[in-house]
Protein backbone atom coordinates (compact mmCIF):
# COMPACT_ATOMS: atom_id res chain seq x y z
CA UNK A 1 0.00 0.00 0.00
CA UNK A 2 1.26 3.81 -0.54
CA UNK A 3 0.80 6.31 2.05
CA UNK A 4 -1.14 9.21 0.58
CA UNK A 5 -1.17 12.92 1.89
CA UNK A 6 -4.93 13.90 2.88
CA UNK A 7 -6.48 17.03 4.64
CA UNK A 8 -9.63 17.62 6.56
CA UNK A 9 -10.74 20.94 5.68
CA UNK A 10 -13.90 22.42 7.01
CA UNK A 11 -15.78 24.55 4.11
CA UNK A 12 -18.00 27.43 4.50
CA UNK A 13 -16.42 28.90 7.90
CA UNK A 14 -13.11 30.02 9.46
CA UNK A 15 -13.99 28.33 12.38
CA UNK A 16 -12.67 24.84 12.67
CA UNK A 17 -15.79 22.16 13.30
CA UNK A 18 -18.24 24.57 12.89
CA UNK A 19 -18.96 24.44 8.54
CA UNK A 20 -19.21 21.01 6.58
CA UNK A 21 -15.94 18.65 6.41
CA UNK A 22 -14.51 17.11 3.16
CA UNK A 23 -11.71 14.70 3.09
CA UNK A 24 -9.26 15.16 0.47
CA UNK A 25 -6.85 12.87 -0.57
CA UNK A 26 -4.22 14.56 -2.48
CA UNK A 27 -2.79 12.05 -4.74
CA UNK A 28 -5.42 9.71 -6.17
CA UNK A 29 -2.87 8.43 -8.91
CA UNK A 30 -3.80 4.32 -9.50
CA UNK A 31 -6.64 4.11 -7.16
CA UNK A 32 -9.45 2.13 -8.26
CA UNK A 33 -13.07 3.49 -7.91
CA UNK A 34 -13.84 0.73 -5.88
CA UNK A 35 -10.98 1.60 -3.48
CA UNK A 36 -11.97 5.38 -3.66
CA UNK A 37 -15.65 4.46 -2.56
CA UNK A 38 -14.36 2.29 0.09
CA UNK A 39 -12.55 5.08 1.27
CA UNK A 40 -15.24 7.45 1.15
CA UNK A 41 -17.27 4.67 2.89
CA UNK A 42 -14.79 4.99 5.53
CA UNK A 43 -14.08 8.60 6.59
CA UNK A 44 -18.00 8.43 6.35
CA UNK A 45 -18.21 12.28 6.01
CA UNK A 46 -20.83 13.88 2.88
CA UNK A 47 -18.35 13.84 0.63
CA UNK A 48 -14.58 12.66 0.08
CA UNK A 49 -12.49 13.60 -3.08
CA UNK A 50 -9.54 12.56 -4.93
CA UNK A 51 -7.33 15.05 -6.79
CA UNK A 52 -6.03 13.71 -9.86
CA UNK A 53 -3.61 14.66 -12.90
CA UNK A 54 -6.00 16.81 -15.32
CA UNK A 55 -7.77 15.38 -17.69
CA UNK A 56 -8.34 18.83 -19.56
CA UNK A 57 -5.44 20.72 -20.88
CA UNK A 58 -7.32 23.22 -19.78
CA UNK A 59 -7.64 22.30 -16.24
CA UNK A 60 -5.38 22.69 -13.43
CA UNK A 61 -6.20 18.90 -11.93
CA UNK A 62 -9.14 16.85 -11.97
CA UNK A 63 -11.12 15.60 -9.10
CA UNK A 64 -13.39 12.58 -8.08
CA UNK A 65 -15.55 12.92 -5.60
CA UNK A 66 -17.82 10.43 -3.46
CA UNK A 67 -20.65 10.42 -0.99
CA UNK A 68 -20.58 6.97 1.58
CA UNK A 69 -22.52 5.13 -1.32
CA UNK A 70 -21.89 6.86 -4.54
CA UNK A 71 -20.27 8.86 -7.15
CA UNK A 72 -21.21 12.47 -7.78
CA UNK A 73 -20.21 14.51 -11.04
CA UNK A 74 -19.81 18.00 -9.41
CA UNK A 75 -20.65 18.93 -5.66
CA UNK A 76 -19.54 22.16 -4.08
CA UNK A 77 -18.19 21.84 -0.58
CA UNK A 78 -16.08 19.13 -2.11
CA UNK A 79 -14.72 22.33 -5.37
CA UNK A 80 -14.38 24.59 -2.22
CA UNK A 81 -12.18 22.45 -0.07
CA UNK A 82 -10.27 20.48 -2.41
CA UNK A 83 -9.42 23.93 -4.76
CA UNK A 84 -8.19 24.90 -0.93
CA UNK A 85 -5.76 22.31 0.02
CA UNK A 86 -3.90 22.33 -3.11
CA UNK A 87 -3.95 25.87 -2.70
CA UNK A 88 -2.37 25.58 0.54
CA UNK A 89 0.16 23.06 -0.06
CA UNK A 90 1.57 24.66 -3.15
CA UNK A 91 0.08 21.49 -5.72
CA UNK A 92 -1.70 24.34 -7.91
CA UNK A 93 -1.03 28.22 -8.34
CA UNK A 94 -3.37 30.60 -9.69
CA UNK A 95 -2.97 32.37 -12.72
CA UNK A 96 -5.17 35.24 -13.42
CA UNK A 97 -7.05 35.30 -10.45
CA UNK A 98 -8.60 31.61 -10.67
CA UNK A 99 -8.00 27.78 -11.45
CA UNK A 100 -9.69 25.43 -13.10
CA UNK A 101 -10.84 22.34 -11.89
CA UNK A 102 -12.19 19.26 -14.33
CA UNK A 103 -14.78 16.87 -12.61
CA UNK A 104 -17.27 14.49 -14.33
CA UNK A 105 -19.43 17.99 -15.09
CA UNK A 106 -16.72 19.31 -16.84
CA UNK A 107 -14.54 22.70 -16.25
CA UNK A 108 -15.41 24.65 -13.20
CA UNK A 109 -13.98 27.78 -12.47
CA UNK A 110 -12.78 28.82 -9.50
CA UNK A 111 -12.23 32.05 -8.80
CA UNK A 112 -9.32 33.08 -6.20
CA UNK A 113 -8.35 36.33 -4.66
CA UNK A 114 -5.55 37.79 -3.45
CA UNK A 115 -6.58 37.11 0.09
CA UNK A 116 -7.94 33.96 -0.68
CA UNK A 117 -7.07 32.20 2.72
CA UNK A 118 -9.30 34.59 4.38
CA UNK A 119 -11.41 35.94 1.63
CA UNK A 120 -12.67 32.37 0.29
CA UNK A 121 -13.10 30.93 -2.43
CA UNK A 122 -16.07 30.85 -5.00
CA UNK A 123 -16.88 28.38 -8.22
CA UNK A 124 -19.13 28.70 -11.40
CA UNK A 125 -22.18 26.83 -10.83
CA UNK A 126 -22.54 24.42 -13.90
CA UNK A 127 -25.29 25.96 -15.87
CA UNK A 128 -29.26 24.34 -14.40
CA UNK A 129 -31.88 23.29 -16.12
CA UNK A 130 -35.10 22.78 -14.08
CA UNK A 131 -38.44 20.49 -14.37
CA UNK A 132 -41.65 20.42 -12.19
CA UNK A 133 -40.46 17.64 -9.79
CA UNK A 134 -43.08 14.31 -9.97
CA UNK A 135 -45.05 13.25 -7.12
CA UNK A 136 -44.73 16.17 -5.43
CA UNK A 137 -47.50 15.38 -2.84
CA UNK A 138 -45.02 12.84 -1.16
CA UNK A 139 -42.38 15.65 -0.79
CA UNK A 140 -44.62 18.31 0.79
CA UNK A 141 -46.43 15.39 2.90
CA UNK A 142 -42.52 14.48 4.00
CA UNK A 143 -41.63 17.67 5.13
CA UNK A 144 -45.61 18.31 6.96
CA UNK A 145 -46.99 19.98 3.93
CA UNK A 146 -45.60 23.59 3.89
CA UNK A 147 -44.43 25.14 1.07
CA UNK A 148 -44.56 28.05 -0.91
CA UNK A 149 -44.21 27.45 -4.43
CA UNK A 150 -44.29 23.74 -6.36
CA UNK A 151 -41.21 22.09 -5.86
CA UNK A 152 -38.70 21.51 -8.77
CA UNK A 153 -35.74 19.31 -9.60
CA UNK A 154 -33.05 21.53 -10.39
CA UNK A 155 -30.10 19.33 -12.12
CA UNK A 156 -26.31 20.87 -11.84
CA UNK A 157 -25.04 17.70 -12.24
CA UNK A 158 -26.22 16.83 -8.50
CA UNK A 159 -30.12 16.70 -9.15
CA UNK A 160 -31.71 18.41 -6.27
CA UNK A 161 -35.46 18.81 -5.47
CA UNK A 162 -35.87 22.29 -4.53
CA UNK A 163 -38.69 23.45 -2.36
CA UNK A 164 -39.35 26.95 -0.88
CA UNK A 165 -40.70 27.29 2.89
CA UNK A 166 -42.95 29.53 3.96
CA UNK A 167 -39.87 31.15 6.20
CA UNK A 168 -36.91 30.58 7.18
CA UNK A 169 -38.53 29.35 10.71
CA UNK A 170 -40.30 26.81 9.68
CA UNK A 171 -37.37 25.03 7.53
CA UNK A 172 -35.53 25.29 10.87
CA UNK A 173 -38.10 23.39 12.58
CA UNK A 174 -38.71 20.87 9.82
CA UNK A 175 -38.46 16.76 10.75
CA UNK A 176 -38.48 15.34 7.18
CA UNK A 177 -39.37 11.35 6.94
CA UNK A 178 -36.05 10.66 6.06
CA UNK A 179 -37.28 7.14 4.89
CA UNK A 180 -40.07 8.77 2.72
CA UNK A 181 -37.16 11.25 1.14
CA UNK A 182 -34.58 8.11 0.38
CA UNK A 183 -37.76 6.02 -1.34
CA UNK A 184 -38.53 9.52 -3.70
CA UNK A 185 -34.89 10.10 -4.63
CA UNK A 186 -34.26 6.38 -5.58
CA UNK A 187 -37.39 6.46 -7.68
CA UNK A 188 -36.63 9.27 -9.22
CA UNK A 189 -33.38 9.42 -9.16
CA UNK A 190 -32.71 12.07 -7.59
CA UNK A 191 -29.84 13.24 -4.95
CA UNK A 192 -31.77 14.50 -2.35
CA UNK A 193 -34.06 17.63 -1.25
CA UNK A 194 -32.86 21.16 -0.65
CA UNK A 195 -35.66 23.31 1.46
CA UNK A 196 -35.12 27.02 1.79
CA UNK A 197 -37.14 30.33 3.73
CA UNK A 198 -36.65 33.54 4.24
CA UNK A 199 -34.29 34.55 7.60
CA UNK A 200 -36.92 36.55 9.51
CA UNK A 201 -34.15 38.64 11.61
CA UNK A 202 -31.14 39.05 8.93
CA UNK A 203 -31.84 40.85 5.76
CA UNK A 204 -31.51 39.21 2.68
CA UNK A 205 -30.66 35.44 4.09
CA UNK A 206 -32.11 32.42 3.00
CA UNK A 207 -32.45 29.68 5.83
CA UNK A 208 -31.44 26.15 4.03
CA UNK A 209 -31.35 22.84 4.93
CA UNK A 210 -30.37 19.86 2.46
CA UNK A 211 -31.34 16.06 2.95
CA UNK A 212 -30.23 13.19 1.17
CA UNK A 213 -30.90 9.72 2.95
CA UNK A 214 -30.54 7.26 -0.30
CA UNK A 215 -26.71 8.66 -0.15
CA UNK A 216 -26.43 8.01 3.64
CA UNK A 217 -27.01 12.07 4.24
CA UNK A 218 -29.22 12.08 6.26
CA UNK A 219 -28.75 16.22 6.24
CA UNK A 220 -25.87 17.81 4.67
CA UNK A 221 -23.92 20.77 6.95
CA UNK A 222 -23.98 22.59 4.33
CA UNK A 223 -24.32 22.02 0.95
CA UNK A 224 -22.53 23.76 -1.82
CA UNK A 225 -24.54 22.15 -5.23
CA UNK A 226 -27.59 22.64 -2.89
CA UNK A 227 -27.13 26.14 -2.29
CA UNK A 228 -26.46 27.07 -6.27
CA UNK A 229 -29.60 24.84 -7.15
CA UNK A 230 -31.56 27.57 -4.45
CA UNK A 231 -30.54 30.11 -6.41
CA UNK A 232 -31.37 28.76 -9.78
CA UNK A 233 -34.67 28.33 -8.30
CA UNK A 234 -34.79 32.13 -7.24
CA UNK A 235 -33.92 33.16 -10.26
CA UNK A 236 -36.15 30.63 -12.64
CA UNK A 237 -38.97 32.49 -10.73
CA UNK A 238 -37.92 36.11 -10.49
CA UNK A 239 -36.86 36.39 -6.64
CA UNK A 240 -33.29 37.18 -8.19
CA UNK A 241 -31.66 38.53 -11.22
CA UNK A 242 -28.06 39.41 -12.38
CA UNK A 243 -26.49 41.95 -9.65
CA UNK A 244 -27.99 39.92 -6.84
CA UNK A 245 -25.96 39.32 -3.74
CA UNK A 246 -26.89 36.99 -0.99
CA UNK A 247 -26.12 34.82 2.09
CA UNK A 248 -27.33 31.61 2.92
CA UNK A 249 -27.11 30.35 6.38
CA UNK A 250 -27.31 26.14 6.87
CA UNK A 251 -26.24 23.93 9.74
CA UNK A 252 -27.40 25.28 12.55
CA UNK A 253 -29.60 22.31 12.67
CA UNK A 254 -26.84 19.46 13.22
CA UNK A 255 -24.43 22.17 15.46
CA UNK A 256 -22.80 23.91 12.62
CA UNK A 257 -23.06 27.27 11.71
CA UNK A 258 -21.85 27.98 7.71
CA UNK A 259 -22.30 30.58 5.85
CA UNK A 260 -22.69 30.65 2.02
CA UNK A 261 -22.35 33.83 -0.41
CA UNK A 262 -24.50 33.29 -3.73
CA UNK A 263 -23.95 36.19 -6.40
CA UNK A 264 -25.85 35.81 -10.11
CA UNK A 265 -24.18 37.40 -12.94
CA UNK A 266 -25.47 37.85 -16.76
CA UNK A 267 -22.75 34.49 -16.92
CA UNK A 268 -22.99 32.35 -13.91
CA UNK A 269 -24.19 31.52 -10.84
CA UNK A 270 -21.05 31.80 -8.38
CA UNK A 271 -21.41 29.79 -5.02
CA UNK A 272 -18.23 30.71 -2.34
CA UNK A 273 -17.29 30.47 1.08
CA UNK A 274 -14.49 31.18 3.63
CA UNK A 275 -12.29 27.20 4.18
CA UNK A 276 -9.68 26.14 7.13
CA UNK A 277 -7.74 23.16 7.50
CA UNK A 278 -9.18 20.59 10.47
CA UNK A 279 -6.59 17.84 9.94
CA UNK A 280 -3.97 16.61 8.06
CA UNK A 281 -2.07 13.19 7.75
CA UNK A 282 -1.26 9.85 5.54
CA UNK A 283 -3.92 7.24 4.58
CA UNK A 284 -2.91 3.64 2.92
CA UNK A 285 -4.12 3.03 0.29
Amino acid sequence: MTGRAFRTVDVFTRTPFSGNPVAVILDGAGLSTDVMQAIANWTNLSETTFVLPPADAVADYSLRIFTPRAELPFAGHPTIGSAFAVLETGAVTPSEGKIVQHCAKGLIDILVPDDWQAAGLSFAMPPASLTAAPEAELLIAALGGRHIAPPMIVDVGPRWVVMEIADGDIVAQAKPDFAALADYDRRHKTTGLTIFGAARDEVDTQIVRSFAPADGINEDPVCGSGNGAVAAYRQHHGAVAPGHHYVAAQGMSVGRNGRVTLSITNDAIFVGGQAVTCATGTIFA
